[in-house]
């Protein structure tokens, strides 16, 4: 102990002899027994756990104490095994149990808003769940919601984490409030329970089997440390039940229901307390139970019954009639207490805070119960406080020294009591009113605002929803749907007059006069009364007032017109069926009707067929009467003559085949006598107006001397088509449309490629929109090319707007103007394309940054060139270029935009439409192509006299040098250009632009391909160390000689075509002369020689002909077709032109057959210009 020493004979009581052993002092023995002791068979455990270590603990603990897997252990055999333990004193088991652990530190195993995790969006709803062991405590209906305090356990769950053999001895909550446990997750938990009606029963037992542990703490069932035998209980007679408790499941304790048990294995459970209306009484009870005890009170309980009658009106009905009750009870103890309190002496007394005392300051000396409404306290030991039971325990101080402390008068404690009767006592005074309406009590009935006010005084209060509630609901909906009609009767709907005569229609669900008076009778009868009940009464003695008036004028013989008018306006205020008003609408229709056929036939220029029809529908309705049946009479006769005509008309227009004009006009004089509006007759008239109308036109669109233009002549056609009149000018107008759709797919056929995306004349005009249609796939071209064509206007920037431009054009020197601006850009815009795609492909670092191809990737390995925009495309982009042999020109799919049919295919289109003499764009597009095509040839042949080609010669060593360079850098990158094109550092810009236009040209010509082969050869030989496209041996011999050559071959080609041509001809014109001459003097406009003809045999400016041949006798075995294809053979058959120049052609080089040649008049192209020009 304290080692200090004393003498044998000083001890008290003193001692003989010095004891043996150890010895303490009474100061030791003193302060140990001062110690608070521990709690039999419980102590704190030292080592602290996490959930995962504790589980492994528990897990491993059960599986070696059982030699088996957890999981594998029967529950029956833990419980034996359990209380085997229990009741032996040899064997010592020591388990661990995470018991009381606080949630609010810990965090709850139900979701918690601001809690330590993420609550995930479907699981919110458990936030506001009762079930959520958060909420329930806090509930409206829990009486634990007005304790302000969070108490642990109580209002705030606890947590326990339990192992196997891990218990909870025999105990009843606090306060004997309900609890509840949630089993979260893991093995069972066994319970054990006394319902507590067996709670003393209990007691009584444990106290008779341990008298010495209840002698020395008699709250020792309070302490949790006492476990015993469920057997041994029910030996004694106590009931007791049991469950296992899995997880997932909840379990509930009543007040004072004693229960225990323990742990099945390693699990998780939360639980807490919570107190409904039934229990005030218990916990009050309770309290008195803790006073006997001396056991201290967890919170007090007078004060929560104070803050709920602070907050008594809005608290719900029914917990109010229980907090009456325990209110009563309180008021009554505390005034009986301070009564004995005033009696013993106690006359000090002071108005205290409580709330702000801490629980400890205001607890009882004596019986440990905490004060709230009074305390008694002596200056002798201020810090002390002993309840009014236990007053004379405070202290030994005369009682008029002690002061008491009170939190409230009485007469304050009164008015809170009267809250919580007035909102107890409310509901009951609701339900008596209730059932006096409903009961129809009283003299005076209530109106149906006090019923609205009922239902709001339930809804507002929150009064339980009864039977009677519902009743009330009903009752009121039921008032206010006859107060609803009752209005709409009182306001007297007001309707329009209609035809017939005025007056409310018959069409409406309205009550009928016997019906009225049962209304009434039956606003008598409600339970409650409305405002509009005497409003309805003199709506009734008003309808009976009309019917007396009715009956009196409809037995007069001629009634006044005014006065069943007003009679009638006089129904509009009374919605009631009223039986007499068909009667007075009869008398009143009459002669509303007969005004109404006067005015009618008035105005014959609106008097239609319906109109009629209608009067006489109305007539018939109506009562007999002379003046109205002479009125039907003659609308039925207007009515069948006007019926005969326009079915006539309608025949004559729906007739097929159509009928002549001068028939529906002789038809039309007949029908303008009728005096009625007959729609058919007038649309005979508009026909045979249009029908003038178009035949006028059609005479002039031929006597014009003008080449009509397409869309005119379709024009007028499609009119035609909507004129119900045989126009005999209009099959010869469909035969030429029909003429022109067969050539446009003829032409379509030869020009445009399968599933082409070109039109027509999107093939033959000049391109417009060069650098758009490239811009598709190559947005940057804009910004890299300079604007351009800005002298072309913006009318002809699609191919729309030159259709447009040269359908509108006056004759076809206009529209050869448009498509030669159309060309001048084209060619412009062209070239600026190909110069900034050539610019692309000079060496740069940033070559990958290029979108290039169709597929607008950068570009890599093997690419292709084409020749016309200059642009490159990868190899395997574009499957045309896979068979490419060098010297063959490759166009891509952007510029390749036809079939380019050869131009002996293309002659006869224009011949066949020079005969059908109508102009469409189509055909100015094809002219204008013939004539570029020549003009080109032109070009070419001049180029090859003037000497342009052997210039090329000069620049080729410049260009093969560069072609070198560009093919050495480019090979340094990361793409190489596979086949070769022509180099445009060695090409003129004359040469350029001729090679460019002959790639553009729509149709296949020798001398684009020998141009092309030249300026290759030349400017870009084949590399001897490639052989891109098959056998470079064979391929290098291919070009060969025309490499060396192909200034001779050029310059020679026009002459030796010429020599042919005059070769064969001369050889042929002995021959055959005399015989196509005499096919010519058929005609007797071609009686003259050809020798006659030839001195006045002119070539035109756009024609191919040898400057070296004269007007010398030689011209007269030539064809005079810029185009001629040179026929050979004893059949050759010729054709003289019939225009102005009389020249002689090859019937096959204009497309022309003998038998065509033999009935129809020739104009050749040189003399269609100045029919266009006379027929403008």
């Amino acid at each position: 102990g304290c080692d200090d020493s004393y003498h044998t004979f000083c001890l008290i009581p003193p001692l003989q002899d010095v004891p043996k052993g150890d010895w303490r002092c009474p100061k030791c023995v003193a302060e140990e027994c001062s110690k608070p002791r521990e709690a039999f068979g419980f102590e704190q455990a030292v080592r602290e756990y996490t959930l995962q270590s504790f589980g492994e603990m528990a897990d491993n603990f059960k599986s070696d104490y059982f030699n088996m897997p957890v999981h594998m252990v029967p529950t029956e055999l833990v419980e034996k095994e359990f209380w085997r333990l229990v009741s032996t004193i040899e064997e010592d088991v020591t388990v661990e149990y995470g018991a009381d652990i606080a949630s609010k530190e810990f965090g709850s195993g139900f979701p918690v808003r601001n809690g330590h995790f993420e609550v995930p969006a479907e699981d919110e709803h458990y936030l506001t769940s009762g079930w959520n062991l958060n909420n329930m405590p806090v509930l409206d209906a829990s009486v634990l919601t007005h304790i302000t305090a969070d108490i642990c356990g109580m209002k705030v769950p606890w947590l326990y984490v339990g192992m196997c053999f891990s218990s909870f001895c025999w105990h009843i909550e606090d306060h004997w409030s309900y609890s509840i446990n949630y089993l979260h997750w893991g093995e069972p938990k066994t319970w054990y329970g006394v319902p507590s009606v067996a709670a003393e029963q209990l007691e009584e037992v444990m106290n008779k089997l341990t008298p010495e542990l209840f002698e020395f703490q008699p709250d020792l069932l309070h302490q949790l440390v006492t476990i015993m035998n469920p057997n041994i209980l029910m030996a004694h007679g106590v009931p007791v039940v049991r469950t296992n408790q899995c997880a997932g499941e909840f379990v509930i304790t009543f007040p004072r229901a004693y229960h225990s048990g323990f742990n099945q294995g390693f699990n998780f459970a939360e639980a807490v307390n919570f107190c409904t209306m039934d229990w005030m009484p218990i916990g009050r009870g309770c309290v008195g139970h803790y006073r006997q005890l001396s056991r201290y009170c967890v919170f007090s309980h007078d004060e929560m019954v104070c803050n709920m009658a602070f907050k008594a009106d809005t608290m719900d009905v029914d917990l109010a009639s229980a907090l009456l009750e325990d209110m009563t009870s309180m008021i009554k103890e505390e005034e009986e207490l301070r009564q004995k309190i005033n009696k013993i002496g106690v006359a000090q007394s002071r108005q205290v805070d409580y709330e702000a005392l801490p629980d400890e300051a205001r607890q009882c000396c004596k019986c440990r119960t905490t004060c709230y409404l009074s305390g008694i306290t002596c200056g002798c030991s201020p810090d002390k406080m002993a309840c009014l039971y236990h007053a004379q325990d405070l202290c030994s101080c005369p009682h008029s020294n002690l002061t008491l402390h009170f939190k409230f008068t009485l007469d304050q404690l009164y008015p809170l009591m009267e809250a919580v009767r007035l909102r107890a006592e409310s509901y009951k005074d609701w339900i008596r009113s209730v059932q006096d309406i409903l009961e129809n009590k009283g003299t005076m009935k209530k109106g149906l605002e006090e019923l609205h006010g009922l239902v709001e005084q339930a809804e507002t209060k929150a009064f339980p929803r009864i039977d009677l509630l519902d009743q009330l609901r009903t009752l009121t909906s039921e008032a206010d749907k006859v107060a609803v009609m009752a209005q709409q009767l009182l306001n007297g709907k007001r309707q329009t007059r209609y035809r017939s005569g005025g007056g409310k229609t018959q069409n409406q669900n309205e009550l009928s006069v016997d019906e009225l008076r049962s209304f009434v009778q039956q606003l008598d009868n409600l339970p409650c009364s409305i405002r509009q009940a005497h409003l309805l009464k003199d709506l009734l003695t008003r309808v009976e007032d009309f019917q007396q008036r009715s009956d009196r004028l409809l037995s007069d013989e001629s009634p006044s017109p005014q006065e069943l008018q007003d009679l009638l306006d006089v129904s509009l205020g009374l919605d009631v069926e009223l039986p007499q008003l068909p009667s007075l609408r009869e008398r009143l229709e009459q002669a509303r009707w007969l005004e109404a056929v006067q005015q009618a036939s008035s105005r014959p220029d609106s008097l239609c067929l319906d109109t009629m029809r209608r009067l006489i529908d109305q007539g018939v309705g109506l009562a007999p009467h002379s003046s109205v049946e002479r009125a039907m009479a003659r609308l039925q006769e207007l009515l069948t003559v006007s019926e005969q005509w326009e079915e006539r008309v309608l025949s004559l227009m729906d007739a097929r085949p159509y009928h002549s004009i001068d028939t529906l006009d002789d038809a039309l004089q007949e029908v303008e006598n009728i005096p009625a509006y007959l729609p058919n007759c007038l649309q005979l008239k508009d026909v045979v107006t249009k029908a003038k109308k178009w035949l006028h036109e059609a005479e002039m669109l031929q006597l014009g001397g003008r080449i009509p233009v397409l869309d005119s002549l379709s024009e007028l056609v499609l009119r035609a088509e909507s004129i119900p009149v045989s126009l005999e000018p209009l099959s010869r107008l469909e035969t030429l449309v029909g003429d022109v759709q067969s050539w446009k797919e003829s032409a379509a056929k030869t020009f445009l490629l399968k599933n082409s995306s070109f039109s027509l004349l999107e093939v033959l005009c000049p391109r417009c929109d060069v650098r758009s249609a490239h811009q598709k796939c190559k947005s940057k071209k804009a910004k890299e090319a300079p604007q351009l064509c800005k002298k072309i206007p913006t009318k002809l920037e699609s191919v729309c707007d030159v259709e447009r431009v040269l359908s509108e054009s006056k004759d076809s020197a206009s529209a050869m103007t448009t498509l030669s601006e159309v060309r001048q850009r084209e060619m412009e815009t062209l070239l600026a394309l190909r110069a900034s795609n050539e610019s692309k492909l000079l060496p740069a670092e940033n070559s990958c940054a290029l979108s290039v191809c169709v597929c607008q990737k950068p570009p890599s390995g093997a690419m292709v060139q084409c020749e016309l925009c200059r642009d490159i495309f990868h190899c395997n982009c574009v499957t045309s270029a896979a068979d490419l042999e060098y010297g063959q020109a490759w166009l891509c799919p952007l510029c390749q935009r036809s079939r380019k049919p050869p131009l002996d295919k293309v002659l006869p289109l224009l011949a066949s439409l020079q005969r059908i003499r109508i102009r469409l764009p189509e055909g100015d597009a094809l002219r204008f192509l013939i004539e570029r095509t020549v003009q080109w040839q032109h070009k070419v042949q001049q180029a090859c006299t003037e000497g342009v080609l052997e210039r090329v010669s000069a620049m080729g060593r410049v260009s093969s040098r560069m072609s070198s360079y560009l093919t050495q850098e480019t090979n340094g990158s990361s793409f190489y250009i596979e086949h070769q094109s022509v180099p445009l550092q060695g090409l003129s810009p004359e040469l350029e632009e001729l090679m460019v236009e002959g790639f553009l040209l729509q149709v296949t010509l020798p001398e684009t391909e020998q141009l092309y082969r030249y300026l290759l050869y030349k400017l870009a030989p084949l590399p001897l160390h490639s052989a891109p496209y098959g056998n470079g041996t064979e391929q290098s011999q291919r070009g060969s000689p025309q490499h060396k050559n192909g200034v001779s071959s050029l310059k020679s080609e026009a002459a030796n075509r010429q020599s042919k041509r005059t070769k064969r001809r001369k050889d042929s014109s002995d021959s055959h002369h005399s015989e196509k001459a005499k096919k010519k003097k058929k005609k007797p406009k071609k009686s003259k020689e050809r020798s006659e003809e030839s001195k006045r045999t002119c070539s035109p400016s756009h024609t191919v002909s040898d400057p070296a041949l004269s007007d010398s006798e030689e011209d007269f075995s030539l064809c005079a077709a810029p185009w001629c294809r040179e026929p050979e053979g004893d059949e050759v058959n010729w054709v003289q032109c019939d225009g102005s120049c009389n020249q002689w052609f090859h019937q096959v080089c204009v497309g022309l057959s003998a038998e065509r040649a033999e009935k129809e008049d020739y104009v050749c192209i040189s003399c269609t210009q100045p029919d266009y020009d006379r027929g403008d």
